[in-house]
């Protein structure tokens, strides 16, 4: 399977792309709108310029630009250079540097560098996942369910969908935190029926499937990336317990 010959220099990598944005957080600076009507700030661009001079070897498709031709290769990097933005510009630090590798479709590798927090989590399917150089797992699932849900974007179907699961309690997380949450055990599922897109999840998919987690789609299949529209479909993610057994019945 291909993977990260060098993590460290990735991982140092996120980390510098996530201390320039440092640089711009709760201070002056500009919001644009994109077209899709998600905001951009210097910090996303700052971050984008570091990572895509320093990433080696592939593609690279990135929330804000791309360099080479990824959808030519069964190999690229995928990038969000700041996951998260709203909650960075309302200050909040929790935001995201996501960096995977993807290789044939899914990811191999990934690291998420949350610098208002000075936390760091990396890993893969093949090499484990880490939380600040130390090995983490995802834990046996609790009663009541640990539920997940995003800080900036929950929805109606995603409220339903919480509502009808067994007894639980719900937890908030900004950004890609929540795959975090889970692989270290803190939560158990977290479910999203909203749009996000392959920059959002590839590198807490693969460094929550290094914990011992995976993620599903609503017909119990995996995410796949480097599609032509990088939108996902709506997908559940889960520690022990297998997304499958959360999928509503049919």
């Amino acid at each position: 399977m291909v993977t990260v010959s060098q993590p460290g220099q990735i991982i140092a990598l996120a980390q510098r792309a996530g201390a320039a944005t440092l640089d711009f957080f709760r201070g002056d600076f500009e919001v644009y709108d994109k077209s899709d009507d998600s905001p951009l700030t210097q910090a996303d661009l700052a971050a984008d310029a570091i990572i895509s001079a320093g990433l080696p070897g592939y593609p690279i498709r990135s929330e804000e630009s791309s360099h080479g031709d990824f959808s030519a290769s069964e190999t690229f990097w995928l990038v969000d250079p700041v996951d998260g933005t709203r909650s960075f510009v309302a200050g909040s630090p929790e935001y995201t540097v996501n960096i995977a590798l993807i290789h044939r479709g899914r990811p191999v590798w990934g690291v998420i560098d949350a610098p208002a927090l000075n936390q760091t989590w990396w890993g893969g399917p093949e090499q484990g996942a880490f939380f600040n150089g130390d090995p983490i797992r995802v834990t046996a699932t609790q009663s009541p369910l640990r539920v997940l849900a995003s800080r900036n974007h929950l929805n109606a179907l995603t409220l339903d969908f919480i509502a009808a699961l067994p007894v639980h309690e719900r937890i908030q997380r900004g950004s890609s935190l929540k795959f975090c949450a889970i692989a270290m055990g803190q939560a158990d599922l977290f479910p999203r029926m909203g749009p996000c897109c392959e920059w959002d999840t590839g590198a807490g998919e693969a460094i929550l499937m290094g914990a011992g987690g995976s993620i599903c789609d609503l017909a119990g299949q995996p995410l796949a990336y480097g599609k032509a529209d990088p939108l996902n479909p709506y997908f559940i993610a889960s520690g022990e317990t297998n997304p499958v057994d959360y999928l509503p019945q049919r």
